[in-house]
C-alpha cells in the first residue's frame, strides 16, 4: 500500500473518531486557549474539527493536488482559526474555521497549479476555483436552447456572472488553458537544438560592460574627491548614511556623536552641499553624479 494513502486513512480514521463538541464545552475549550494560553484544550479544539478539514481538503483533489499536501494545509488553516477565534462573538467555531481552512487550501493550490504563479487577488481566486464550472453552465443552457455561444460573448457573461473584470477573465482564460512548458524540450525539425537556444541573452554585451566600468571608475574618483572637501565628522555622517548597505538612522549617529537627530541631518545637509558644489567646480554635472544624494 502507497505510504501517502496509509496516511491519509490512518489521518481520516483518526479524525473521524474525534469527538463531537457541544456548544457549551467548544466555548469552555476556545476561552481556555485564549485567556489561559491552555494548549491541551487547543488541541482538544483542533483534533474535533480534523473532520472537517479532510472532508473541505477532499473536495479539492480535481485540481491534482495530492490529498497528504492539501490534509495539511487544511490543518493549518484550522490551527490559524483556532488562534484567532474569539468565542465572546456569539459563533460556533467550526463556521467560524471553515473560511480559514478553506483559505488555507485554495493559496496552496493556486501556489502549486503552475511554475508561474497563476494569481492571488479576491477576483484571481474567485476565477481560479469557478471558471471551469460557470463556462460549463453557459454552454449547457446555450447548448440546451440550441444556440451558440462565441468566446467572447461566454468571457462576458463569466465575467458578470462571477464578479470581477473582464480582463481578469481574459487572463484567467489563458493561463489556465495553456501548461507549463519546458525550455529544455527540442525543437520539431530542429535536431538538438532546445528552445532555450532561441531565447536572446538579456545580459550586457562586453562593449556595454566595458564603458560602464570605465565610467563608474570615474565617478568613484570624482566623488573621492568630493569627500576631500568634507571634515572628519561630516566624513562619517556621508559613509554611514549614504554608502553603507544598511545606512545608519540619524537618532543613533545622534547618539554616538551626542547630537540631536535635527543637528545630524543639518550636517548631512551641509556635507551634500559640500560636495555638489566641489563636483560642479571638477565636471560641471553635480546632479547625476551625485547619486548619494
Amino acid at each position: 500500500m502507497n505510504t501517502d494513502t496509509a496516511g491519509i486513512r490512518s489521518v481520516t480514521r483518526q479524525a473521524m473518531a474525534a469527538e463531537m463538541l457541544d456548544a457549551e464545552t467548544e466555548l469552555m475549550l476556545a476561552r481556555a486557549w485564549r485567556d489561559e494560553g491552555c494548549e491541551k484544550s487547543l488541541h482538544r479544539l483542533v483534533n474535533a474539527y480534523m473532520r472537517l478539514a479532510v472532508s473541505m481538503a477532499s473536495k479539492y483533489r480535481r485540481y491534482g493536488a495530492p490529498m497528504p499536501d492539501l490534509v495539511q494545509e487544511a490543518g493549518v488553516g484550522l490551527m490559524k482559526a483556532a488562534e484567532k477565534f474569539d468565542p465572546d462573538r456569539g459563533v460556533r467555531f467550526s463556521t467560524y474555521a471553515v473560511w480559514w481552512i478553506k483559505a488555507s487550501i485554495q493559496d496552496y493550490v493556486m501556489r502549486n497549479w503552475s511554475m508561474v504563479r497563476t494569481g492571488s487577488t479576491s477576483s484571481q481566486k474567485a476565477l481560479f476555483f469557478n471558471l471551469r464550472r460557470v463556462r460549463a453552465k453557459f454552454e449547457r443552457e446555450a447548448g440546451a436552447a440550441g444556440e451558440q455561444i462565441d468566446g467572447q460573448e461566454l468571457r462576458e457573461k463569466i465575467a458578470i456572472e462571477v464578479g470581477v473584470p473582464l480582463r481578469d477573465v481574459e487572463m484567467m482564460d489563458a493561463r489556465l488553458a495553456g501548461s507549463d512548458f519546458s525550455l529544455n524540450a527540442q525543437q520539431a525539425g530542429e535536431e538538438g537544438r532546445e528552445w532555450v537556444e532561441t531565447l536572446e541573452d538579456s545580459a550586457p554585451q562586453a562593449e556595454h560592460m566595458v564603458e560602464r566600468d570605465r565610467d563608474l571608475a570615474k565617478a568613484r574618483d570624482w566623488l573621492k574627491d568630493a569627500m576631500t572637501s568634507l571634515n572628519e565628522r561630516e566624513r562619517m555622517i556621508i559613509i554611514e548614511r549614504k554608502l553603507k548597505d544598511e545606512p545608519r538612522t540619524l537618532e543613533s549617529l545622534g547618539t554616538e556623536l551626542g547630537l540631536s537627530k535635527e543637528r545630524i541631518r543639518q550636517l548631512e545637509a551641509q556635507a551634500l552641499k559640500k560636495m555638489r558644489k566641489r563636483l560642479e567646480t571638477v565636471t560641471g554635472n553635480a546632479a547625476q553624479l551625485l547619486a548619494i544624494a
